[in-house]
């Protein structure tokens, strides 16, 4: 299978190839992309097999690629700690390294931003709100495609969030939902649907809210987007008090089967968390 069709499936709009496909070798940013699939589709382990051996690879900007999604998998299941240092050494690479530029940002710069949005989202995470803020304004200085445009306005909508000022994170959020969904990206659209309803819920305007979620509820499910799956049914349980316990229990089992396709060191992290409701 050609890296068009992967990268599609990670980028683009096209449904996931099987699992054994996307972990299969191949060239590193093949290798990368599959990757992210499978972190998309909540197989922490394959993923991590595969970005443990292009972090220790010879290519400096995929390698920091790879360390920064290892990180972005690690914060899905709650361990923003341990997501900090590997954020940390993607910066450390890509600060170092040189490319030609790539349309999603598969590329140094995109390295970079990549590696300093995970990083403010690691700091938000842990309550350094201060030093996230700072974080954000160095990412969005580096932010050149849209990949890295809307995941800035997903990490600019969550610090407004948790910053107490919900209206402030609704303007970012749309930003990042028309972006996305002008490039096409089914995962990233799903996200985004996500980031905004939160905003918009949190503001009392529920039926946007809710039909931004129930949007992305049904598509993470047609395209076992397992890694947005859960978050989708807690936002939802919040939205929906009368169906929270059914909202609840359909988060669990998709959880449960998360952990069961996650590394030994995903599984303590989710463990660990008070993010993550195991």
């Amino acid at each position: 299978m050609h890296e068009i069709e992967f990268r599609r499936a990670a980028f683009g709009d096209r449904p996931a190839p099987p699992p054994r496909v996307l972990a299969a070798g191949g060239p590193p940013k093949r290798r990368l992309l599959g990757a992210i699939v499978l972190g998309a589709q909540g197989r922490y382990a394959a993923a991590a097999t595969l970005l443990d051996g292009l972090a220790r690879g010879r290519d400096q900007v995929i390698a920091a690629l790879a360390l920064a999604t290892l990180a972005s998998h690690r914060r899905q299941l709650g361990g923003h700690a341990v997501a900090r240092g590997l954020d940390g050494s993607a910066l450390r690479r890509a600060a170092a390294a040189e490319s030609e530029p790539d349309p999603d940002g598969l590329d140094a710069r995109g390295a970079l931003a990549d590696a300093l949005l995970g990083l403010a989202a690691d700091h938000l995470g842990t309550g350094r709100l201060t030093a996230s803020r700072r974080v954000l304004g160095r990412a969005a200085a580096a932010a050149d495609n849209w990949r890295t445009r809307t995941r800035l306005g997903w990490v600019t909508a969550e610090l407004a969030l948790a910053s107490g000022e919900a209206e402030a994170a609704v303007a970012p959020a749309e930003a990042a939902l028309g972006k996305a969904t002008a490039a096409g990206s089914i995962r990233h659209t799903v996200k985004s649907r996500l980031v905004l309803g939160a905003a918009l819920g949190t503001i009392g305007q529920k039926r946007r809210a809710g039909e931004l979620v129930s949007g992305a509820l049904a598509d993470a499910d047609k395209y076992e987007l397992s890694s947005l799956s859960w978050p989708a049914g807690l936002i939802a349980a919040d939205l929906w008090p009368a169906e929270a316990d059914r909202h609840r229990s359909r988060t669990a089992a998709v959880l449960h089967a998360v952990l069961l396709n996650s590394d030994p060191e995903g599984r303590r992290i989710a463990h660990g968390s008070p993010w993550v409701p195991v």
